[in-house]
């Protein structure tokens, strides 16, 4: 969709060698790890990645333990090796995400100051919905599919996937292959179809990834995906009723089950 605009996109490049200025134009020339060449750039944008902030809190003095990068060793509670030492957020290197990090936060309060059913709180790393906010935008959710099949084995992998226009796009007077595209993928794990990895790119791909973090969260499978009714017309639809539809292992993740016309659980009610 990208290159359909216009732009040039340089793969498997290794990062950038080197970027030299041409003192007569103002030009840069860029020279990336493989061997190609960018010629008679006006402006380069780097997003070199980043280092944690914390060299003026002297960990060392203390006894802080840290890993490569300089970023804080914690255990599975946001625990330094210092005894009421914390860290939680980007300097921990985990998801450097700004809600990974309040999640990690809120959690670790809540063990620390909460209520005593609480004092085991921890934050979870697995299944963090992430979005690439780029034009079209990119979700994912879990593993991808060469992930998933290091995890667990080929032979314990399925794949769904889907490419359409989303119909946003159905009133316009132009060529269908002209029309933005979509792309879904679910790749489901073991005799049950969990699904362990959700990706798309797409227009709204942003907004309909939350949903569908918690259902993975939950252990949804497949047979789960397919038990829900679609929204038409919208592109998440497209999850719910991928093709093959209902042909798979009728399996729920659900703690009560939804599948084939089951009633929804009812709230647990105070005696």
């Amino acid at each position: 969709e990208m290159e359909r605009h216009g732009i040039t996109i340089f793969r498997n490049t290794n990062g950038v060698s080197k970027i030299s200025l041409d003192d007569q134009t103002a030009l840069k020339t860029v020279v990336l790890n493989n061997g190609e060449v960018i010629k008679d750039v006006d402006v380069v944008i780097m997003a070199a990645g980043r280092r944690p902030a914390v060299e003026s809190l002297n960990l060392k003095n203390v006894g802080v333990k840290q890993k490569d990068g300089e970023y804080i060793s914690v255990n599975e509670y946001s625990e330094t090796n210092i005894d009421g030492v914390y860290a939680v957020g980007d300097v921990c290197g985990n998801v450097e995400l700004t809600p990974m990090a309040i999640a990690a936060g809120r959690r670790l309060a809540d063990r620390l100051f909460g209520h005593p059913s609480l004092q085991n709180a921890k934050v979870s790393y697995q299944n963090v919905p992430t979005v690439v906010f780029s034009h079209p935008p990119i979700g994912t959710i879990g593993l991808t599919e060469k992930e998933a099949i290091k995890k667990y084995g080929e032979e314990n992998i399925k794949v769904y996937k889907s490419k359409f226009s989303n119909l946003y796009y159905g009133p316009w007077k132009v060529d269908p292959s002209e029309k933005p595209k979509t792309a879904m993928k679910l790749v489901c794990a073991g005799t049950n179809e969990q699904v362990v990895g959700l990706h798309v790119i797409g227009m709204g791909a942003d907004e309909m990834l939350q949903g569908f973090g918690i259902a993975m969260k939950m252990g949804a499978t497949k047979a789960d995906f397919d038990s829900c009714v679609a929204i038409h017309p919208t592109a998440a639809e497209e999850f719910v009723t991928m093709f093959p539809w209902g042909l798979g292992s009728q399996e729920s993740g659900a703690k009560v089950s939804p599948l084939n016309g089951a009633a929804s659980p009812e709230p647990e009610l105070k005696k």
